[in-house]
């Protein structure tokens, strides 16, 4: 059904909505008449810009209040404490405030907010990363989004986003001290997506007179996670979502991170960056080809996994495991480095079930992904940085410090046990089994249905016509892709697989890691995309996805739903043409 059908409402119910802060457009069915409210992501509709002395300008929002009653979760408040007029990368009215807690213990949720000049009726929410604490901006693209287009604020979106409700110190966006108060954690845990929300809803108010037509979040990692919840737990507040490997089930992981870091600090368990090297090229050597062409792509991955065991693997015809299973060279793996990577490839069973019912998480593709290979690709240190490090895990956890620390995944461990689970900033996160946590067990539990997307809000998402894109790389050492797989199957246990496809489209992206990759860096017209399928009802077809990293001169592939991947047939290796994407 075309969305405009979907969406008219009256104006006593508008009017109510308004009030409390859960905007929808008011006249939605004139809106959705006229073609420049839907023509696309960069059309801006006329209506909504009003001359200037019919808006509120930049400099009188300065020192603006919002009352706790217009804000749907509990505060006391918002109050903004900057407005500066920007001309780049658009002209517009940046905004920044702060949200402030009813908890007075609690940090408050500095937020920003940026109003065009040109508004196209359309807002986006954006999501964080890590254990966040800087505020999202929202004057780039959305995770993934091409390069060389437009950012959403140059197409005339407002966009909005906070720090959810604390601030970083040195371990930047692993600092969890904030976990030990209650009122940061909940902020953490998707609140602040609301009360931010909610606060730039009435902005826009001010800034514009009028109500958006269309509503967005998109986010990456957390931020993955963040759009999911938010659509699922305030399902009438959005209309679309884009999440990039999503962190949607963000306890299970951090159980998994702390599988990891145990096996890791064993002695000669963590692999050198040589060792990793070593992995992938033999990996990458042993399975290249399995979808007909020799790119330094694995997409076949299902193939790969079947014929690749590190232990009887050949790195150019040599055995990569070390002669007798001892640590003999960087070129090598010893059983230990084996187990390593064992670990992280197994799927990893609790002893219990976490609030949403499941025992465990699905483990990382490990056979063809790059852990922080030696390279002088520019990119190269962010990979490294996003997997595991340049340091060992230890007890106490090294810091995290810009030349050399510990895996990601070890420190988000570290601090969330520490600060999270315990509350005690001595405990040795290393001593916790994460698979048996003995007196821990219930708290981990409680921290789950806090932390970790619910898929059952999708039911109301998807009765208003809402959409949902999620896209992961295969290769993702920091975030699983078998987990988005997890939870497109949770989505069609929760719908129906029929109406699942309505809702939702996921696609995997070989060679891709987390946010960036010197193997497969993917870009993707993703709000494109979404806008097309929300506003005109045209679902997704034949999309594109381009690499301008691990082939400089540029490539493009398609990009296949999963559990569709990319298979070569004929013609130009460089261009997606030339592949299918195949099941088998």
């Amino acid at each position: 059904m075309p969305r405009s059908l979907l969406r008219v409402t009256t104006a006593a119910a508008c009017a109510a909505l308004v009030a409390t802060g859960l905007a929808t457009p008011s006249a939605a069915s004139a809106d959705r008449s006229n073609p420049s409210a839907s023509a696309g992501p960069t059309a801006a509709s006329g209506p909504a810009n009003r001359s200037d002395d019919t808006q509120a300008s930049c400099a009188a929002l300065e020192g603006l209040r919002v009352p706790a009653k217009d804000i749907g979760l509990r505060t006391r408040g918002a109050t903004i404490t900057a407005t500066n007029p920007q001309d780049s990368p658009a002209s517009f009215c940046q905004v920044l405030g702060e949200i402030h807690p009813v908890d007075r213990s609690a940090p408050p949720i500095r937020f920003q907010v940026n109003l065009p000049r040109d508004w196209n009726r359309r807002t986006m929410l954006f999501g964080g990363g890590g254990y966040n604490g800087t505020i999202a901006a929202g004057v780039g693209q959305v995770p993934a989004g091409p390069v060389t287009g437009p950012t959403p604020l140059q197409q005339g979106y407002v966009t909005y986003g906070s720090d959810s409700g604390h601030q970083a110190g040195p371990a930047t966006s692993r600092d969890g001290r904030f976990l030990a108060n209650d009122g940061a954690l909940a902020n953490f845990a998707g609140d602040a997506l609301k009360k931010t929300h909610d606060v730039a809803m009435r902005l826009v108010r001010e800034r514009y007179g009028a109500a958006p037509t269309f509503r967005y979040v998109a986010g990456g990692s957390t931020g993955g996670r963040e759009a999911l919840i938010a659509v699922s737990r305030w399902p009438r507040d959005f209309d679309g979502a884009i999440a990039l490997y999503p962190a949607w089930n963000a306890v299970a992981l951090n159980l998994q991170f702390g599988a990891m870091a145990r096996q890791l600090a064993r002695p000669g368990a963590y692999p050198s960056q040589a060792k990793r090297t070593a992995l992938l090229t033999a990996a990458t050597q042993a399975c290249d080809t399995l979808d007909g062409l020799a790119d330094g792509v694995i997409s076949n991955q299902k193939a790969c996994d079947q014929r690749f065991d590190p232990a009887t693997a050949r790195l150019d015809g040599v055995p990569l495991r070390c002669p007798a299973g001892k640590d003999t060279g960087p070129n090598c793996l010893s059983d230990e480095q084996i187990r390593s990577f064992r670990v992280l490839d197994d799927p990893m069973r609790l002893g219990y079930r976490l609030a949403n019912g499941a025992r465990g998480y699905p483990g990382f593709t490990t056979w063809g992904t790059d852990f922080g290979r030696l390279s002088d690709h520019p990119l190269q240190a962010t990979v490294v940085n996003l997997t595991l490090g340049l340091v060992a895990p230890a007890s106490p956890m090294p810091p995290v410090t810009a030349t050399a620390s510990p895996p990601y995944g070890a420190t988000f461990w570290d601090e969330w046990v520490r600060y999270g689970v315990t509350r005690d900033a001595g405990f040795d996160s290393l001593s916790l089994d994460p698979t048996h946590p003995g007196t821990w067990r219930q708290r981990i539990v409680e921290l789950s249905r806090l932390q970790e997307a619910d898929t059952r809000g999708l039911r109301a998402f998807a009765r208003r016509g809402g959409k949902i894109l999620v896209a992961h790389g295969v290769h993702d050492g920091l975030v699983s892709n078998r987990a988005s797989q997890d939870y497109l199957q949770r989505v069609r246990d929760e719908v129906g697989t029929k109406r699942s496809h309505d809702l939702i489209r996921y696609y995997e992206i070989p060679g891709y890691g987390h946010a960036a990759s010197t193997v497969f860096n993917a870009e993707w017209d993703s709000l494109r995309a979404l806008t097309d399928w929300v506003e005109r009802d045209r679902a997704p077809r034949a999309q594109v996805v381009t690499d301008r990293a691990g082939e400089p001169d540029g490539r493009t592939r398609p990009l296949c739903e999963f559990p569709t991947w990319p298979r070569y047939d004929s013609g130009d290796v460089n261009r997606a043409e030339s592949f299918r994407c195949s099941r088998g």
